[in-house]
């Protein structure tokens, strides 16, 4: 996969997660970040989905499992942000 189309991945899939999950106003954004976002959840998804013996072969099977990997992290990072409140955010 070209490095382009890797990062087009990227942003559609977590435009996709932040679609899915929105979070508070807080949270940091942009296009560059929910690129950011895809492309490891891309790598989260990949890996996980050799776990289970799943595999992408096309661009949908891709973005749909770079898209469950960046909800992965996003889920990730909302459990170990305290927020200052001294207790997990869920």
């Amino acid at each position: 996969m070209s490095l382009l189309v890797f990062l087009l991945v990227g942003l559609v899939a977590g435009a996709l997660a932040k679609a899915i999950m929105p979070g508070s106003r807080k949270e940091p954004g942009g296009w560059l970040l929910t690129m950011l976002l895809g492309v490891v959840g891309a790598f989260v998804g990949g890996f996980a989905g050799r776990l289970v013996g799943v595999g992408a072969s096309n661009f949908l099977g891709s973005v749909l499992m770079a898209t469950v990997g960046a909800i992965l992290v996003i889920a990730l990072l909302r459990l170990f942000d305290r927020g200052g409140r001294g207790r997990p955010a869920l």
